[in-house]
């Protein structure tokens, strides 16, 4: 059974994109190989291995579009409560030893970008997060140890 992506309409809307974009690359390298193949012998020919190479890589990506477009469960953002953390939500969050104040989105790991606060829910933080309430004290496993955070909010 294949993996099921969870997203907001937005995620699935950018993956749909995407898709189309890649397809649309699809002629263009096809044209590539075809002048490349048309110089000659194709034994000693880099154009043509790389251009075969770049559609080997394109029909990947496609393929691994296709495979998260059809399995994405778009999440019904009016469904979503505050009680407890799940995916959707936004976590102000407090490192308990440093104090720092952090705060994100809890994403699928298709839409996660650290750089935008969207933390995908299958990193150490995000799986330490799901599931607890706004006070709850959560340790989270990540390579350089364990680290302590208190859940100050959870909101939309």
């Amino acid at each position: 059974m294949a993996e099921v992506h969870y997203m907001t309409q937005e995620g699935l809307d950018k993956l749909k994109k995407d898709l189309a974009d890649a397809l649309a690359q699809r002629p263009v390298i096809a044209a590539a190989i075809g002048e490349a193949r048309e110089k000659g012998d194709l034994s000693e020919n880099a154009e043509y291995d790389a251009a075969r190479e770049a559609q080997g890589l394109l029909e990947v990506k496609i393929a691994n579009l296709k495979n998260l477009v059809a399995n994405a469960k778009v999440i019904d953002e009016s469904q979503i409560d505050t009680e407890s953390v799940t995916l959707m939500n936004k976590v102000k969050i407090q490192n308990v030893a440093t104090k720092q104040i952090m705060e994100f989105t809890i994403v699928g790991e298709t839409e996660a970008d650290f750089s935008h606060g969207k933390l995908a829910a299958t990193t150490p933080i995000g799986r330490a997060l799901i599931g607890h309430c706004k006070g709850d004290v959560v340790e989270a496993k990540v390579p350089s140890g364990v680290l302590k955070f208190k859940i100050l909010d959870i909101s939309l």
